[in-house]
């Protein structure tokens, strides 16, 4: 990782000052939560160390959270209606066959180095994206833009040939192969961030996926703030930037992102006031913060899917009889009563329960019975033979104790044992992307409520499909059919088509559709719970009023 865990760049001797009595052990017994309501530094609890803060790298989480604070896209997304807003682009306009976007930039929109931000920054930066060196497990979310697909997978390496044309200055036009509804709030996604080229340039190669570029003292973003801090498994800090266009909204000074693995040591620190927010909370302390009057925990429907993965090129995972098993062999809704307290949805399918107007194919019910026939067959009987298999899964309590009681439930409905590990978070990213892995834990969360979201995971050409699956007709449908569909019923038809494909062939193995759960103190402002579990730090404030929430979880 190309981070400094020592550096540490101040903006301003009153922000020095702030920042030195929230971020330490607040002195005068004062708790990070009074001190940050009192001068505008928000602690937001990040759930663990970030692997890359470049938004063209990146995929998980905790590395999104961050980009949200120091990039803009061309539009954003408004945290009450969740409607697409003016980003970078103070507007733009959609042709009639919805084919062509022009985005009109605002001329008031700066880098944190003062440079103009230009339609030039978004086209090299959306190249950069694309580009096939660099390796952006998301770049096939920009397939729908003439031209991308041919060159993000290496088929011409000419940029020019992409459909995103520079008009002038503040004007580019983005050309598509079919229309797109769902495309307004791809540009409002992190892959598609601009980033700064001659800073990019000037600390190695473009194509480098883990620069100095990313460093504080080099850093150069266009969002509402600027890095300022980053020590190593501390803490990140992020501070209000002063070149931002639309800075008057922004009232927070600060951001504080610490990166706390457990979820017990998270809890402890919001009951201790050391933090505002956090990103998750411990099952076992649910029930109890759900019984109190003016509780601080928020629940609420979350557009993603917690799922396993299933390596196919490995044995015994090669064989579709033991995926099948497996998927059969597993009880969702004891998983979800038992384990995580009901607070999730059991879900049997990829895309999420309730997505407004598509319905999932059905799929398998629990069937240990039908499981031991397929295992059997397979050439296990009872288990007898069975090479064994590794479960990996990133550092959680929540993920130890779904795989420990898969391991429980696969041994008693199939005489199988398979054994646990889990993995700091980058070490464990690294470890899937690599494909070096059998069985592994994975979520996905939605940009947006198309069920393609999902879906174009597992095509061949997806930088994310990890599990070495790969089937023609579903990369028919989900790479050709689906997209030129524009009548809706249709469109969703094929993906149903395609989602039974991934439900008969289990290159994965989905157990439920995620609420999300925080702790929020009564103070914040402007962070309502959203369907996409996003936080726009441009519009949270901190009322100093209010007293930090004092109570037993």
């Amino acid at each position: 990782m190309a981070t400094d865990n020592s550096a540490t760049r101040w903006v301003g001797p009153l922000l020095a000052a702030l920042l030195a009595l929230c971020v330490g052990s607040c002195g005068f017994n004062e708790s990070n939560v009074a001190a940050g309501n009192r001068d505008g530094v928000f602690h937001f609890g990040n759930g663990t160390e970030p692997q890359s803060i470049d938004p063209h790298v990146m995929s998980g989480s905790p590395e999104v959270n961050i980009a949200r604070a120091l990039f803009e896209g061309l539009v954003t997304r408004h945290p009450h209606t969740m409607e697409m807003v003016p980003g970078v682009a103070e507007r733009w306009d959609i042709s009639e066959d919805g084919k062509v976007y022009t985005f009109y930039l605002n001329p008031r929109a700066r880098w944190s180095n003062r440079d103009p931000v230009t339609a030039e920054d978004f086209r090299w930066s959306l190249h950069r994206s694309l580009h096939p060196q660099l390796g952006n497990q998301l770049a096939y979310t920009l397939f729908g833009i003439v031209g991308a697909q041919d060159f993000a997978t290496g088929r011409n390496t000419d940029p020019e040939s992409v459909g995103i044309d520079v008009l002038d200055d503040l004007t580019l036009r983005i050309r598509l192969n079919n229309p797109d509804p769902y495309f307004l709030s791809t540009m409002g996604t992190y892959p598609t961030y601009p980033v700064h080229r001659a800073t990019v340039e000037a600390h190695g190669q473009w194509t480098d996926r883990f620069a100095q570029w990313t460093r504080v003292g080099n850093f150069v973003g266009n969002g509402p703030f600027v890095l300022s801090e980053w020590k190593l498994n501390r803490r990140l800090v992020v501070t209000r930037s002063e070149t931002y266009w639309d800075r008057e909204k922004v009232t927070l000074n600060a951001v504080v992102f610490h990166p706390i693995e457990s979820a017990t040591a998270e809890e402890k620190m919001f009951r201790a006031g050391q933090l505002h927010f956090t990103q998750l909370v411990p099952l076992s302390k649910i029930p109890g913060y759900q019984a109190m009057d003016n509780s601080p925990y928020q629940q609420h429907r979350w557009q993603g899917t917690y799922f396993l993965q299933l390596n196919v090129r490995r044995d015994p995972l090669d064989d579709k009889r033991v995926r099948q098993a497996l998927a059969l062999a597993t009880d969702r809704q004891k998983i979800v009563n038992t384990v995580l307290l009901k607070t999730e949805v059991p879900n049997s399918a990829l895309v999420p329960v309730n997505t407004p107007g598509y319905q999932s194919p059905p799929a398998p019910d629990y069937d240990p019975q039908r499981a031991r026939q397929l295992l059997a067959a397979a050439g296990y009987p009872g288990g007898e033979g069975w090479p064994g298999m590794e479960f990996v899964f990133n550092t959680s309590e929540n993920h130890r104790k779904i795989a420990v009681v898969l391991q429980q439930m696969w041994q008693e409905a199939l005489g199988i044992s398979i054994t646990l590990a889990n993995q700091e978070w980058k070490v464990y990213l690294d470890t899937i992307n690599e494909g070096d892995y059998t069985l592994s834990r994975m979520g996905w969360i939605a940009s947006n409520l198309d069920p393609a979201t999902y879906l174009n995971i597992f095509t061949s050409e997806s930088g994310i499909n990890r599990t070495g699956f790969s089937n023609a007709r579903y990369d028919e449908i989900m790479l050709e059919l689906a997209p030129a569909e524009a009548d809706p019923e249709k469109r969703n038809a094929l993906m149903r088509e395609a989602e039974a494909i991934l439900l008969e062939e289990v290159p994965l193995l989905p157990l439920y559709t995620y609420n999300s759960k925080h702790l929020v103190q009564p103070s914040v402002k402007g962070a309502p719970p959203n369907v996409l579990d996003v936080q726009n730090y441009k519009y949270i404030s901190l009322d100093p009023a209010i007293p930090v929430w004092k109570g037993e979880g």
